[in-house]
């Protein structure tokens, strides 16, 4: 069994991502161990595995993923983030994993430059956390599946802002 660190950890290694399922996920398979922006770089992984993925994914496939990948993603966002000890730390990416992949496929089909805006527009929204953003983020704060809800509900929420923005820019 993986003994809770004393400390917070600021910043996971590849050890402490390959020491655990939940980490791999939570970590976005190494995305999230980026030093710059992590956020950023899970956003990009997330946008080059639906490229990858699109072409074989049926709507249903889709949403049988973004539905499993939310499940699951639950499950390791709170393991990791206890196992960090920090509520939502910014190098767990799984959150914007699965939200960005619900934006690419309810825009979809869209060109490269649509998906790139709405990677702007979600990538606003994540950073800015202002109104549902900011309520996700507060209201779901700490450790356990309370906490784990949390860090993936305030990127739905962005997503959730992207969509809209996105909406009413075609209307």
């Amino acid at each position: 069994m993986l003994e809770t660190p004393s400390a917070p950890l600021a910043r996971p290694t590849w050890a402490f991502l390959l020491s655990h399922p939940a980490h791999f996920i939570a970590l976005g398979a190494g995305a999230g161990l980026s030093r710059l922006a992590p956020g950023t770089v899970g956003t990009l992984w997330a946008w080059a595995a639906f490229l990858l993925l699109q072409p074989v994914m049926s709507a249903p496939a889709w949403a049988l993923l973004i539905g499993a990948g939310t499940l699951v993603g639950w499950w390791a966002c709170t393991v990791t983030a206890k196992h960090m000890r920090v509520a939502d730390s910014g190098h767990i990416v799984w959150d914007e994993v699965v939200a960005f992949w619900l934006v690419l496929w309810l825009i979809a089909p869209a060109g490269f430059w649509a998906q790139l805006v709405a990677f702007a527009l979600f990538r606003f929204f994540d950073a800015v956390k202002f109104g549902p953003m900011a309520w996700a983020d507060q209201r779901f704060k700490g450790f356990g599946p309370r906490g784990g809800f949390g860090i993936l509900l305030d990127d739905f929420a962005a997503a959730a802002c992207t969509l809209l923005v996105i909406a009413l820019w075609k209307f």
